[in-house]
């Protein structure tokens, strides 16, 4: 993207989709001023967030039972981000694995988590409450 002269900087977006199985909600988060950037794992995005700092950060919780320390590979991402100011996290869940989602949000910060199915004017909610520092759940 290329940012003319006298034009704000846009916020990014880093959207980490890994199992997906939702809508594309690129055009809701250019809509509302994002710079967006995709990426399908983890371990991608964890080297995008070595070079970038988004402000915010759009994940899956995937619930994984075969990890022996962990419950998904989010942890490994939540572990990076809990070091960089300023980063919001939005987090889709499926409602099934929401006692596994709890343990995690209790110890890592997610500003807002969303059930599947994900509604777009509740992901909007989600986006505009950050433009006024709050945090918010679905």
């Amino acid at each position: 993207m290329i940012v003319q002269m006298g034009e704000p900087a846009r916020r990014l977006l880093l959207s980490i989709v890994e199992l997906g199985g939702y809508p594309n909600f690129a055009p809701l988060y250019a809509a509302l001023g994002y710079e967006v950037a995709v990426v399908h794992s983890m371990r991608k995005a964890i080297g995008f967030l070595k070079k970038k700092r988004p402000a915010v950060i759009v994940a899956e919780f995937n619930f994984q039972s075969d990890f022996r320390d962990r419950t998904s590979s989010l942890e490994s991402l939540m572990a990076v981000v809990q070091r960089l100011a300023d980063v919001r996290v939005v987090v889709f869940y499926d409602r099934e694995y929401q006692p596994q989602f709890e343990k995690l949000r209790a110890r890592l910060p997610v500003a807002a988590a969303l059930a599947f199915p994900i509604e777009e004017a509740a992901l909007q909610a989600c986006l505009q409450a950050f433009e006024k520092d709050q945090n918010i759940d679905a």
